[in-house]
């Protein structure tokens, strides 16, 4: 693999990352949604990663989507409660995203730091030349 190489695949590591980064704080600032019963709560969204077409990388295969579901939460004050005092909220667990927060950005770090590596060298190959 030559340094242009690792450029390109870790430039798509960097999309695919960021992506995932977006998703998931999509996914955080939603979760306290509130809908009506007769409604669909806000769905997560999970990005799906996949090998790039070319093969060298990765990209963005699509977005899977959460329950719209989600869960009945027992809110009587709410405005936008049911007869029963129900309301739908999204079924996003907190812990988990924060989870997935910190492995998309720990890899989306790990990217950054090879195309660093990889600028570096090109500087290097090129005052070599002077």
């Amino acid at each position: 693999m030559s340094t242009f190489n690792a450029l390109g695949v870790a430039g798509t590591g960097v999309t695919v990352y960021r992506k995932w980064l977006d998703a998931v704080s999509d996914n955080i600032a939603n979760m306290n949604n509130v809908s009506r019963t007769s409604e669909n709560a806000f769905q997560a969204r999970y990005v799906v990663a996949q090998e790039a077409q070319d093969g060298n990388g990765a990209q963005v295969g699509g977005v899977q989507f959460g329950s719209a579901e989600g869960v009945l939460v027992h809110e009587p004050d709410n405005p936008l409660a049911d007869a029963q005092g129900y309301v739908r909220k999204p079924d996003i667990d907190l812990g988990s995203q924060m989870a997935q927060m910190m492995m998309a950005q720990r890899a989306y770090q790990a990217n950054l730091a090879v195309v660093d590596r990889a600028r570096d060298s090109y500087t290097a190959a090129i005052n070599l030349g002077k």
